[in-house]
């Protein structure tokens, strides 16, 4: 079980906070640092000093940082035309030595778009699948070659198809709840496919749904790597854990039952539920950025019981 560390920074977090939860983590031997891609804080929160752009933090962490994978949970598909991420993700790989991998969705937060004038298109899903064709051919198209794409969305015309990412294939993560197209769209296009926020059986289920769709387009279901997402609260006794769990609003109760709470002990058998359903990957979502305690806990206790 690989274990990620996967923060909110729209929350609230500077780019120095990231960078040192990027290094501590690394240090600390976690296989990657991911982040959202939001620009409006929820909840209750302040969100100060206010939101930190995706692509623009993980660039800056590729040139500040060794060996940690860098990536997106997920990129807004409504925030940036395809071609241009595309050049943006190939650049930040090439930043990193080959680091970067690329987790894609349609985006679904209508206030972030109304509080920044972003347009919110009402066909998202058909929109999503042809940024996946076009960042996809785009890199996939040969020096030398040209790249065309004439789709409802968009269109494409004599495009070069530069730059290409310093990875022979960046990692494209795909993930939901969605109980049709979503497979398909994992089974066409992903390497990773990740359900956020799950229920071990809700898990098992999406996941048959996703090894189903990859079959049925003749591809190995073992050719992905499917992955959870999800909140962590962990403490080395019952007031630590509380104490960890007021901090980011939220009850101990409800944690232990919808997330990864409580002792180091109790996480792991809770990680060990998931991967008995096929999770390979946990992606541990930290919204305390200051607790860095908390990430060497976990390091330390839960990391080796999981090798």
């Amino acid at each position: 079980m690989d274990l990620r560390v996967f923060t909110e920074p729209q929350q609230g977090a500077t780019y120095d906070t990231l960078l040192h939860v990027a290094r501590a983590s690394e240090s600390l031997g976690y296989s990657a640092f991911f982040r959202s891609d939001h620009y409006l804080h929820m909840g209750s929160v302040s969100g100060l000093p206010g939101p930190t752009d995706a692509w623009i933090t993980l660039a800056g962490l590729a040139r500040e940082t060794e060996t940690i994978r860098l990536g997106t949970l997920m990129t807004a598909g409504t925030f940036r035309l395809p071609g241009v991420l595309a050049i943006e993700v190939a650049q930040v790989d090439a930043m990193s030595g080959g680091r970067v991998e690329l987790g894609l969705g349609s985006g679904w937060y209508e206030e972030e778009h109304t509080a920044y004038g972003i347009p919110f298109p009402k066909e998202k899903f058909g929109r999503l699948e042809e940024q996946l064709a076009i960042v996809t051919g785009l890199w996939r198209t040969p020096v030398g070659d040209r790249f065309d794409f004439d789709g409802t969305y968009y269109q494409l015309k004599d495009s070069p198809a530069l730059p290409k990412p310093a990875q022979e294939r960046v990692p494209v993560l795909i993930g939901g709840h969605g109980a049709k197209r979503t497979p398909a769209l994992a089974a066409q296009y992903a390497d990773e496919f990740n359900i956020p926020f799950a229920s071990v059986e809700d898990t098992a289920t999406q996941f048959g749904r996703v090894r189903a769709a990859a079959e049925e387009r003749g591809r190995p279901a073992d050719g992905l790597v499917y992955s959870n997402a999800l909140v962590a609260c962990v403490g080395r006794t019952d007031a630590e854990v509380k104490r960890r769990a007021d901090v980011i609003g939220r009850d101990v109760d409800e944690l232990k039952a919808n997330g990864l709470a409580g002792s180091p002990a109790e996480v792991v058998e809770r990680i060990a539920a998931f991967q008995a359903v096929g999770s390979q990957r946990m992606y541990l979502q930290m919204l305390d950025l200051d607790d860095l305690d908390q990430l060497e806990l976990i390091s330390a206790e839960v990391m080796p019981q999981l090798s």
